[in-house]
């Protein structure tokens, strides 16, 4: 017969222990309320109103919220965004599976490759949305340059409705390192043995992948699936950074065509270019209320797909 040893009972802590607590989590609690909860808070007025800065709020009602949904520039920015979230964030996470299944691979020089492959997400954005219009330029880029050394079709890329969106895409799928390196830690983390029992089973390597690794990286695959979905709806920086390159006004920030217009692009020329903040906070919290529903949507459906290894 065991006897469990009893843990000790944890004393309260004392009246200026706790004073001495809530002074260091008062700086936190302060940046927080007046940087993010207050912010957040007034945008939803605002949301209501018509508010330049210069002029008090004007109540609107839901006039802005009307208005949104007849605005061309508005259904451009989130088919825009819908586009590079389904598009976009599947191929972050299909590539992400497959190079972090090559870099556990026992190969020699296994940590060189791991760090090339990370590298490009330590570029900064500004600094790699401009590479890539240099690498992709119609003319001079070296991209066009190798596929016009095979005989291949050149894109005008940027310049072109049709390819702007797809290269926004290759760029962001040349910074996965970070999703990379969290789905090589989610396969560090599987028992060898699964694989040496499938391996006597006679399994391949299809097998390996289909009944062992995806199912041990969906866990993963959920928490990269709904960071993406939200990193997709708030796409900018590149966007905006590739559109001020065409040689547009700068009002102007949806590339050729509004093929870059997405929606935190459309979201600021509203705000910060038109000055039209009651729309634009209108605009946030329907993306805030997109977002949530989605994501409601994955994590009721987790269950039948996402597999927690006991």
């Amino acid at each position: 017969m065991t006897t469990e040893k009893k843990q000790p009972r944890r004393k309260p802590l004392t009246r200026p222990q706790t004073m001495l607590a809530m002074l260091f989590i008062l700086p936190w609690v302060i940046g927080f309320l007046a940087f993010s909860l207050y912010p957040i808070v007034t945008t939803l007025y605002y949301s209501f109103t018509e508010y330049n800065l210069f002029s008090p709020p004007e109540w609107v009602g839901l006039q802005n919220y009307i208005e949104m949904f007849g605005d061309e520039n508005f259904r451009y920015a989130l088919a825009n965004s819908l586009y590079y979230v389904v598009i976009g964030v599947t191929l972050q996470l299909a590539l992400a599976i497959f190079t972090a299944i090559l870099l556990n691979m026992d190969v020699k020089g296994k940590g060189i490759f791991r760090t090339i492959y990370y590298l490009p997400a330590l570029v900064p954005p500004v600094a790699g949305a401009l590479i890539w219009v240099w690498l992709l330029n119609p003319q001079y880029g070296l991209v066009n340059a190798l596929l016009r050394m095979l005989h291949l079709p050149e894109p005008l890329w940027f310049s072109s409705t049709v390819w702007s969106k797809p290269a926004i895409i290759m760029i962001m799928l040349w910074g996965i390192g970070n999703t990379m390196v969290v789905y090589l830690a989610g396969i560090g983390e599987i028992p060898r043995d699964y694989y040496e029992a499938i391996e006597i089973d006679g399994g391949n390597a299809w097998h390996k992948f289909t009944r062992i690794t995806w199912p041990m990286l969906t866990p993963v695959t959920l928490f990269q699936l709904i960071s993406g979905i939200i990193a997709g709806f708030n796409m900018f920086t590149q966007a905006y950074v590739v559109s001020l390159t065409r040689g547009r006004l700068p009002g102007d920030i949806g590339g050729v065509g509004n093929s870059l217009l997405f929606y935190a692009s459309n979201l600021y020329r509203e705000g910060f270019t038109f000055l039209r903040f009651g729309y634009a906070s209108a605009e946030a919290w329907f993306m805030l209320l997109c977002v949530l529903l989605v994501t409601f949507i994955i994590l009721k459906t987790a269950p039948k797909w996402v597999h927690y290894g006991e």
